[in-house]
């Protein structure tokens, strides 16, 4: 461009792909003044103006008021600052889009009521202290007034569903499940009778499960699954491999030799188990970050077949 050279206002509509009520609605305000005027009256604009004008039209396609252009052109507030709002609000306004969108994708998978989605928008937009509550809610009352090992169900509760600040769909879409599922009286009756069973073994002085070993379990229901998604014949020399380090982990947990009639009791528990649970785990795993370790019903079907079959 000239810099001594003067644009008419349909001019720099074709410059800057701007209308020119557009233009004209700028100049009125101050924002890009003409630079000067012909005799009979007529606007006219110079280079300055014009990349003033392309520096308008970018901060409010990044969605800054006239207020705030105002001020970045009277140099009162930098470019960077403008910037750092506005970036601070559109992540804000994502955040929210994405809590929405968990939602909305909830709401069209599991077919709610009215009254269902509003508690489920409450659900995604709880606070920290909030989920934890509810989450110390459910194991409080599955374990109260049981004698189970000490420990246990503080070991159990510590686990807590920590959304980051700016979580994805599927970790919100995770949070809901889970907020669902401990308050699903079905669910907690089911837990319940869990702790149950193991405070009536804990008193008949049977040797509990040390929680601490989870790992080394997790490690044995992730091969199951493994091996039952490739097809592995659960009466193969590879199961039987699998299943005996399994019987190792038991009998040194519960203290009992590895008999027949051990195998078929393991297999009965494997038979027993409520997806559910699992599927807590699971759903922490995903709002957290954590490694999953997925027990599906294939997989415990594998292994309780598995067991059977090399009870002998």
């Amino acid at each position: 461009m000239n810099d001594t050279a003067r644009y008419t206002i349909g001019e720099l509509a074709r410059r800057t792909g701007l209308t020119v009520k557009t233009i004209r609605f700028y100049s009125d305000t101050g924002v890009v003044p003409p630079t000067d005027r012909t005799a009979a009256g007529y606007r006219q604009y110079d280079v300055t103006a014009v990349s003033r004008l392309e520096l308008v039209r970018t901060l409010r396609e990044l969605g800054a008021g006239l207020d705030e252009v105002k001020r970045v052109l009277a140099r009162e507030t930098t470019l960077a600052q403008l910037a750092s709002a506005h970036l601070g609000l559109l992540e804000e306004q994502m955040r929210v889009l994405r809590t929405r969108r968990a939602v909305l994708r909830a709401v069209v998978k599991l077919d709610r009521s009215t009254e269902e989605v509003r508690l489920m928008q409450e659900l995604a937009k709880m606070p920290d202290e909030e989920r934890n509550r509810l989450i110390d809610e459910f194991w409080d009352e599955v374990s109260a007034e049981l004698n189970v090992t000490p420990g246990f169900t503080e070991w159990m509760r510590s686990a807590k569903p920590n959304l980051p600040d700016d979580p994805s769909t599927e970790q919100l879409e995770a949070w809901l499940e889970l907020a669902e599922l401990v308050q699903d009286q079905d669910f907690r009756r089911a837990v319940r009778a869990l702790y149950q069973e193991h405070a009536n073994r804990r008193e008949a002085g049977e040797k509990m499960i040390d929680h601490a070993d989870a790992p080394k379990w997790w490690a044995i229901t992730d091969e199951a699954k493994a091996s039952a998604e490739s097809g592995t014949a659960p009466d193969s020399a590879e199961a039987e491999a699998l299943t005996d380090r399994l019987m190792g982990l038991a009998t040194e947990e519960w203290g009992k030799p590895d008999t027949p009639e051990f195998r078929r009791e393991m297999a009965a528990y494997y038979e027993e188990h409520d997806g559910r649970m699992s599927r807590y785990w699971e759903l922490l795993a995903i709002i957290n970050g954590w490694p999953q370790h997925p027990v599906t019903d294939e997989a415990t079907r594998w292994l309780a077949t598995a067991l059977r079959a090399s009870a002998r």
